[in-house]
């Protein structure tokens, strides 16, 4: 089946005046991405409700590019070189010692104040033999950027099929060993409406295990603790808001869900010969209708629940975004891994490629087409 091309149109220009584009990618489903050159945010993403219901936005999105420049939610965005956080934003890598600016509580949080969702990314459209929607953006990191060793070409690529799955492929290469750890900072809302919030969501998670954390968010040292019985159980489908103001300890020391929880072992082929998938999470809006699917290749999945949002500033409708207008559901590996040896490994070489996949897909759309 043949869709029409992604297409760019200008969005605007950074503080320091580099232009920004924002590309439409359309699929036969009805699904509507698009996304920002500016931290390879993804500005937008319609999505019809079951039975062919008109569209809504099911993420959270910014007017312009002053806006994603000057917040602190990363809203949509890539985060990188290491997404989460690197304590006291230091490591030893191969006998060197290397420092990452803290910007959290001492820590470094998604590669530092100055990461890739700050950077303006270049754009091309990639075909495909199904003829889906497709453009990859790309980045060159420089030796040293934020601290981290080595020269690192990264490029994600995102692909609308025509079932109205989103997939997100990631890419990079380095001259030097360095640590990277890549995700994307969208925040779900599957009602459209930011003003109704995400509490009432139903979320499961296929995690038998989590991280706990300290004061910091950093994990705590030992081995993963188990979900069964506390507020971080979502095995089974359940409310978000169901048991986030309990007196847990976890739950005080991040405000509700902001965790990595440790995605069970069960990977299925991708058909390409290179990945294989494990779905990570399930979320539904009861209101709507709307149901998400994420599947990832990654090992972890930080479930953000936006208790952070303050209403401080507002998207292209003029809606404040206060706390738990939207959800993330962060595809990665696991905090502080470079200095958690126990940890799967986040180091690249130069004789690796990092490659890595999330699909965003729509199951109550496919379902109708049956």
């Amino acid at each position: 089946m043949s869709f029409a091309a992604p297409f760019p149109a200008p969005f605007g220009a950074t503080p320091s005046g580099l232009p920004v584009e924002r590309w439409t990618l359309r699929s036969a489903s009805g699904v509507e991405a698009a996304v920002l050159t500016y931290g390879a945010v993804l500005h937008s993403l319609s999505v019809p409700g079951p039975g062919r219901r008109p569209p809504a936005g099911v993420v959270l999105s910014l007017p312009d590019v002053k806006h994603y420049a000057t917040h602190g939610a990363y809203l949509g965005a890539v985060v990188g070189r290491f997404a989460n956080r690197i304590a006291a934003g230091s490591f030893t890598l191969d006998g060197t010692r290397h420092h990452i600016p803290g910007n959290d509580r001492g820590n470094s949080l998604h590669g530092g104040a100055d990461g890739f969702d700050r950077r303006v990314w270049r754009a091309e459209p990639c075909e495909r033999p199904d003829g889906a929607a497709s453009v990859r953006l790309s980045l060159d990191s420089p030796d040293s950027d934020q601290g981290f060793p080595g020269s690192l070409r990264v490029s994600v690529t995102y692909t609308l099929t025509s079932d109205g799955s989103l997939t997100l492929d990631y890419h990079a290469v380095t001259d030097r060993p360095t640590p990277v750890n890549l995700t994307h900072h969208a925040y779900f809302n599957l009602s459209g409406d930011p003003d109704r919030g995400v509490l009432d969501h139903l979320l499961t998670v296929d995690a038998a295990t989590y991280l706990p954390i300290d004061e910091t968010g950093l994990p705590l040292p030992g081995t993963p603790a188990p979900v069964a019985g506390s507020p971080f159980d979502f095995t089974r489908s359940r409310r978000i808001g169901a048991r986030i103001a309990e007196p847990d300890v976890q739950l005080t020391r991040a405000g509700g869900y902001d965790h990595c929880w440790v995605l069970d072992d069960r990977v299925r082929p991708s058909g390409d010969g290179q990945l294989g998938l494990r779905r990570a999470a399930r979320l539904e809006d009861p209101g709507s209708g709307r149901v998400l699917e994420v599947h990832t290749s990654e090992p972890g999945l930080q479930v953000y629940a936006g208790q952070q949002l303050d209403g401080g500033f507002g998207d292209f409708l003029g809606r404040r975004l206060g706390a738990h207008a939207g959800l993330c559901l962060e595809t990665q590996h696991f905090p502080d891994s470079p200095n958690r040896p126990d940890y799967p490994d986040t180091v690249l070489r130069p004789d690796q490629i990092l490659r890595s996949r999330t699909v965003l897909s729509f199951p109550h759309l496919t379902a109708v087409a049956r």
